[in-house]
C-alpha cells in the first residue's frame, strides 16, 4: 500500500528455493540496520518460504512436460537466411496464408545471418500446424530420403510430386514401377498421395528426380539358361 511505503521505515523482500535465497530487495529510510534485525528477517522469510513451497509441492511436485492444450503459447525457430524470402513469399503471400489458415501471428527478424521466426498461437493446435507448415517450407530435401508426396500434375512422360510445400520433383514414367507402365494415369491420379525416394538433385538447376519403383520389391530375374535349355538356342544368347 502507498501508506506502507510512505510511513514505513523499511521494505524488505526475500525470495528463494528450498536450497537458499535467490534474490532480495530493500527500501530503507532509517540510518542503518543491525545484524540482529537482518538475521531475524531472513529467518522469518525462510520459515514463510518453506511453508509456501510445501503447499505448492502438495499440489504439484514437478513442472508439467507441456502447457495444457488450450493455453496460448509462443515458439521460436531459427532458419537459414536464404529461406527468409521463401517463407515470406512474394508480397508476403506465403506468411499471410500461414497466419490466416492457422490463426497465428508470425514475426521474422534477421539476426547474425540467421532468420529468427517467432510464432504466437492461441493454443497448441495452432502452433503445431503453423510450425509444421514453416518447417516444410524451410526444410532442405536430401538425396536418398523417402518422402510422402502428393501428385500435383500428370504428363505423358511422368508426374510431378510435391514432396514438401512448394517443392516438386519429377517422377519419370520409367521410375513408377519395375514393370512397364504404358500410361501414367494407369497408376497415378492427381491429388493422390504416394511414397517416393529422392534419387537425384541436379546441381545446376536444382531439379529433383524421384523414384517410386525404388521402394517396391524388385522382381526376380527370370532370364538366363535353365537346366533344359540347349547352349545353342538363340533365346539363351
Amino acid at each position: 500500500m502507498g501508506d506502507e511505503d510512505h510511513l514505513g521505515d523499511m521494505d524488505f523482500k526475500v525470495t528463494g528455493t528450498a536450497d537458499g535465497i535467490t534474490a532480495t530487495q530493500m527500501d530503507i529510510k532509517v540510518d542503518g540496520l543491525s545484524y540482529e534485525v537482518l538475521a531475524k528477517a531472513l529467518a522469518q522469510a525462510k520459515e514463510g518460504r518453506m511453508h509456501i513451497l510445501g503447499k505448492i509441492l502438495e499440489t504439484m511436485d514437478k513442472p508439467r512436460e507441456d502447457y495444457k492444450p488450450h493455453v496460448p503459447r509462443i515458439e521460436q525457430i531459427s532458419i537459414p537466411k536464404e529461406m527468409i524470402g521463401p517463407l515470406i513469399g512474394p508480397g508476403g503471400k506465403v506468411i499471410q496464408e500461414i497466419q490466416k489458415e492457422t490463426s497465428t501471428t508470425i514475426t521474422i527478424e534477421e539476426v547474425d545471418g540467421r532468420g529468427i521466426v517467432d510464432v504466437f498461437g492461441i493454443n497448441k493446435e495452432a502452433i503445431t500446424n503453423a510450425m509444421r507448415w514453416i518447417k516444410g517450407i524451410v526444410a532442405v530435401p536430401e538425396v536418398g530420403e523417402i518422402y510422402k508426396g502428393k501428385v500435383k500434375s500428370i504428363l505423358a512422360f511422368g508426374a510431378f510430386i510435391e514432396i514438401m510445400p512448394g517443392k516438386d520433383g519429377l517422377l519419370h514414367i520409367s521410375e513408377i514401377d519395375w514393370k512397364k507402365v504404358n500410361a501414367v494415369e494407369d497408376v497415378l491420379k492427381e491429388g493422390q498421395e504416394v511414397e517416393v525416394k529422392l534419387i537425384e538433385i541436379d546441381k545446376k538447376t536444382g531439379k529433383m528426380r524421384l523414384s517410386r519403383k525404388a521402394l517396391l520389391p524388385k522382381p526376380q530375374d527370370t532370364g538366363g539358361n535353365d537346366s533344359g535349355s540347349k547352349p545353342g538356342n538363340r533365346e539363351n544368347r
